[in-house]
C-alpha cells in the first residue's frame, strides 16, 4: 500500500506546526513571554516565547513538516514499491 505523498505531507506539516503553536502558548500560559533564545529559536528564525512567535513557529512547522512528510512518504512509497511483487 502506497502512501498519497501530498496528503501526508499536509499531514505532517500541520501536525508540527500546531504543535509548536500549542506549546508555545502552554509555555506562555504558565511561565510568560520570554525574548529569551530557545532550541527552537535557533533552528527556526525568528522564532522565540511570544504570541508573535508562535505564529512565526507555526509558519515554520508548516514548511518543515511538510517537507519531512514529503520525504517520508516519497522514501517509503519507493521502498514499498521494491519489496512488494509485482506478479500478483
Amino acid at each position: 500500500m502506497k502512501l498519497n505523498v501530498k496528503a501526508f505531507a499536509l499531514s505532517c506539516g500541520l501536525i508540527w506546526g500546531l504543535a509548536i503553536l500549542a506549546g508555545t502558548w502552554w509555555i506562555i500560559a504558565f511561565d510568560g513571554a520570554t525574548a529569551e533564545r530557545t532550541f527552537l529559536g535557533s533552528i527556526y528564525r525568528g522564532y522565540n516565547i511570544s504570541p508573535l512567535g508562535s505564529i512565526i513557529g507555526l509558519i515554520w512547522g508548516l514548511a518543515d513538516g511538510g517537507i519531512g512528510g514529503a520525504i517520508f512518504a516519497w522514501l517509503y512509497n519507493c521502498l514499498v514499491g521494491g519489496f512488494t511483487k509485482k506478479d500478483q
